[in-house]
C-alpha cells in the first residue's frame, strides 16, 4: 500500500479524527457509549455503513447526475443501515434494542454523509473504501474509549463484567460514579480527549 493510501487510513485515527478534529458525529457519541458493548458494535456498523457507502458512491459517481446525487446518497446508505440492522437484530438482539433509533440514524450521520460528498464523489472506489474503513475506525476509536470510561467507572463493569466487584473495590469503600453514565459527562469525556489531542499535536 502507498503512502498516499496509507494516509486515508492512519490520518483518520488521530490528526484528522471526524469526532475531535472535524467534530462529526458527536450526538450518537453521546447517546450510544454508556456500555463498551454497544459503543463496539455502533462503531463497527459505521464503519461497514460508511466503507461500503464510499464504494458503491465512488463506483457510480459518473453515473449521477450533479441534481439528485444527495438523494442518490440517501437511498445507499438507507439500503446499507437496513442490511446493517437486520444482521444486528439476527445475531445480537439484546444490543439493538439497546441501540434502538440509533442505528437508523446512522442515515443521517454526518460522517457518513460527509464522506460521500467530500471524497467518494471525486475519488476512485479503492481510495473511498480506504478513506470509509479510515474514518469509520477513527469515529470507533472515540466511541470505544467513552463506552470503556463510562462503564468502569459509572456502572463498575466491562462488557457487563464485574470488573470492580471482583477486584473487590466496592469492600474498601468504592462506589459507582453515576455522574458519568450521563449525557453531559461523555460531552466532558470528549473535551478532554479534544484537550489531550491537541495539546499533543502542539508539542
Amino acid at each position: 500500500m502507498d503512502a498516499k493510501r496509507k494516509k486515508l487510513i492512519v490520518n483518520p485515527l488521530g490528526k484528522d479524527n471526524p469526532v475531535t478534529v472535524q467534530v462529526l458525529g458527536i450526538c450518537s457519541c453521546l447517546a450510544v457509549s454508556a456500555q463498551l458493548k454497544p459503543a463496539v458494535v455502533m462503531a463497527i456498523s459505521v464503519t461497514v455503513v460508511v466503507a461500503l457507502a464510499n464504494l458503491i458512491i465512488s463506483l457510480l459517481r459518473n453515473t449521477i447526475p450533479p441534481r439528485i446525487r444527495i438523494i442518490v446518497q440517501l437511498v445507499v446508505v438507507s439500503a446499507l443501515v437496513v442490511l446493517v440492522n437486520q444482521v444486528l437484530m439476527a445475531f445480537v438482539y439484546d444490543v439493538s434494542k439497546q441501540l434502538s433509533v440509533y442505528v437508523g440514524l446512522i442515515i443521517t450521520n454526518c460522517i457518513v454523509m460527509g464522506r460521500l460528498e467530500a471524497f467518494a464523489m471525486t475519488n476512485k472506489p479503492l481510495d473511498s473504501l480506504l478513506d470509509g474503513i479510515g474514518n469509520g475506525l477513527g469515529y470507533g476509536i472515540i466511541l470505544v474509549i467513552l463506552g470503556f470510561v463510562r462503564e468502569l467507572f459509572g456502572r463498575g463493569t466491562l462488557w457487563g463484567y464485574p470488573v470492580v466487584e471482583k477486584l473487590g473495590l466496592y469492600d474498601m469503600g468504592y462506589e459507582n460514579n453515576g455522574l458519568v453514565i450521563m449525557a453531559p459527562m461523555a460531552l466532558i469525556l470528549v473535551g478532554i480527549i479534544i484537550w489531550i489531542q491537541r495539546s499533543g499535536e502542539k508539542r
